[in-house]
């Protein structure tokens, strides 16, 4: 398994980006509008990566009153990373959508004004996942043996 390259989360934040804003295009005037909190479960998501991360860390480095990590437990929160950070990649791109959609239309529409709210709240929420994600894969590293000779 490779690590995530930022490549990658950036083509699917952009794909993303541009299907909401095309949806938003075509349909903004008869959707209800944007919970305010609807970014939250991303915030939620990235504190137990964050959480999972640091816990792992202390694991795989070995550090006292730890108990050392299974290799399949390694891999399941590598794979748990890499599908946050799509999800925070993919969610970032959405909000961005809808920032850029209702940033202009904001005399237009009514709801405008509180979709912005909902849009900076998602995007912050899904920057926070993002780097949470990339934290917790961070950690799932293998240290280097500084007995091996390199």
């Amino acid at each position: 398994m490779r690590f995530t390259k930022p490549r990658d989360l950036l083509a699917a934040g952009l794909i993303a980006g541009l299907l909401a804003h095309l949806l938003l295009r075509l349909a903004y005037d008869t959707l209800p509008p944007l919970p305010t909190f609807a970014g939250f479960t991303l915030l939620v998501i990235a504190a137990v990566d964050l959480v999972l991360g640091f816990s792992l860390r202390a694991r795989i480095l070995r550090r006292p009153g730890t108990a050392p990590v299974q290799p399949l437990t390694a891999a399941r929160a590598v794979a748990l990373a890499k599908a946050s950070s799509l999800l925070g990649a993919i969610m970032g791109g959405a909000w961005a959508g809808v920032l850029i959609y209702v940033l202009p239309a904001r005399g237009e529409f009514e709801a405008a004004d509180h979709d912005l709210v909902s849009g900076v709240v998602g995007i912050l929420c899904a920057a926070a996942l993002v780097g949470a994600a990339l934290w917790l894969e961070h950690c799932c590293k293998t240290p280097e043996d500084p007995h091996l000779d390199g």
